[in-house]
């Protein structure tokens, strides 16, 4: 397995992304070529992929390193293992390669929110050291 940070939006991954957003979640769909693009381009996100030993993308995240007058936050996003890969470090492995480009990057904590029903996601989280908060958390969609 590899870990790679993505450069450059193409073919290879957007068709990961139709295969492993439909994974994740029903709520929205698997971004087109140019939203890949865009994400690959935004110098505040870094998306990174994990590939097995035959090369094929198998996982993804997405990490947001940003200031605030507090100082550098950042958060993971969108963590993603096939589900015909899951149970083989490959979500850990991500996940380890994002803390450490985080603290790279200076940032003093990272976040992340996960459904309660990826019973599997959480326990990784909490295994790798991420705590639960109690805290509210808001939304407004727009």
């Amino acid at each position: 397995m590899r870990i790679d940070i993505v450069a450059q939006a193409d073919a290879e991954l957007y068709e990961a992304f139709q295969r492993l957003v439909p994974q994740l979640t029903n709520n929205n769909p698997p971004p087109s070529l140019d939203d890949l693009a865009d994400l690959v381009r935004d110098a505040g996100s870094t998306l990174m992929v994990a590939r097995n030993a035959d090369g094929v993308i198998v996982g993804a995240l997405t990490l947001s390193v940003y200031r605030v007058p507090t100082g550098i936050r950042s958060i993971i996003e969108d963590v993603i293992v096939d589900n015909a890969a899951r149970g083989q470090g490959i979500g850990e492995a991500l996940m380890q390669r994002a803390i450490e480009l985080a603290r790279e990057k200076g940032a003093q904590n990272i976040s992340l929110t996960s459904n309660p029903m990826r019973e599997a996601a959480n326990r990784l989280y909490l295994r790798v050291g991420f705590k639960k908060r109690e805290t509210n958390a808001y939304q407004m969609k727009l």
